[in-house]
Formats: C-alpha cells, structure tokens, sequence
C-alpha cells in the first residue's frame, strides 16, 4: 500500500464534501460520548478541559454535520508524542496545522475522526491554554444569544457552501470576516 505524502493528504482533505444540514439534537449527546471516550483513552493529565464548540453547538443551527471539539492540553509537545500516536493507532487522520492556514506559527494539533464509511463525524482541535482558540466560546455563546445574529450566519454558510462545494479553504475564508468581527462583539469589554 502507497502512503499518501502529507501534501497529498492535505489536498484530499481541503476537498472533500462542504455539505450544511438541518440541526440534528443528537450532536450535544455525539460531542459527550467522544469526550468521554478522550478521556478515558488518553495518558492521564495531559487533558484539561474538553469544550463543544462551533455550530453544531449552537441549538438550532444549521452545520456540517462535524461535531467540533475544543480540547486544553498541558503540552503539545506532549500532544503530538503520546496523544497523536494513540488516536492515529484509533484511525483519526492527524495533522500538525497552522491556526491560521498558512505556514506559520502558532501551529497545533488537529484530528478529524470518520464513521465507519469514512464521513467526518468529529474535528478535535488541541491546544495550549493561552491559544486564541478559546475566543471561538465567545462566538458560539453570541450566537446562542442572539439569534438573529445566528440566523445570518446559517444564510452566509448556506450561501458559501453552494458556492464552494469542494473546497474547504474558501468556505472557511468565506466565513473568516463574519466570525471575527462578532467575536470581538462577543468579548465582555463590548458585550452590552
């Protein structure tokens, strides 16, 4: 069996399906058996906390049917030495990623987990304490708070997942303006 390059595994993954479904309820109850099954799988005190965040975390919302999960470790030296190997053992795809997409720092672990007929179930983002990651809270709780808001953001994901089917980067940039600018309305200086 032929290896694909880190490269080529990049590309495969960057196109596949961008596809936005109704609100499933069962996607609270999908991020709690995975976090349990973290926990219990993974060496002992290198996990902090486990958050549920990104659409599917939003009652409501429509979303790729991916349950996002926002993990603090102690350390992603020791992430990607005793956490990535054990999940890879499992059959989660891993990657070392940039948070921003491009090929600079600050970089972090990511695994995608697939159901048994290879569809992403779960995405699980790593990350160190200090990490701007943990700013996607804020986002999620806004839009939980505000429903209008989250209703423009389901028309603007609709919109951008029929104009990018198959391509995750642009989808994701797409995105990125709407995100940001209701994160920093999100965080406690602005909220009113």
């Amino acid at each position: 069996m032929v290896q694909e390059t880190l490269e080529e595994r990049v590309r495969r993954v960057v196109q596949e399906d961008v596809a936005i479904v109704p609100y499933d309820p069962g996607w609270p109850e999908a991020f709690r058996r995975e976090k349990a099954h973290l926990l219990a799988c993974l060496p002992a005190g290198l996990i902090r906390r486990v958050e549920h965040f990104g659409s599917t975390a939003v009652p409501g919302l429509a979303a790729k049917p991916i349950v996002d999960m926002l993990v603090e470790v102690t350390s992603l030296d020791d992430t990607r030495t005793r956490i990535a190997p054990v999940l890879e053992a499992q059959g989660y795809d891993y990657f070392w990623r940039p948070t921003w997409g491009d090929a600079t720092p600050p970089f972090y672990a990511w695994f995608i987990k697939r159901s048994a007929s290879g569809l992403r179930t779960h995405h699980i983002h790593m990350v160190e304490r200090h990490f701007e990651h943990w700013d996607r809270l804020l986002f999620r709780d806004y839009l939980i708070a505000h429903p209008a808001v989250a209703a423009e953001y389901q028309a603007l994901k609709l919109r951008l997942a029929a104009e990018h089917p198959n391509d995750r980067v642009a989808y994701t940039q797409g995105k990125t303006e709407f995100v940001v600018r209701m994160t920093e309305w999100a965080k406690p200086s602005r909220a009113t």
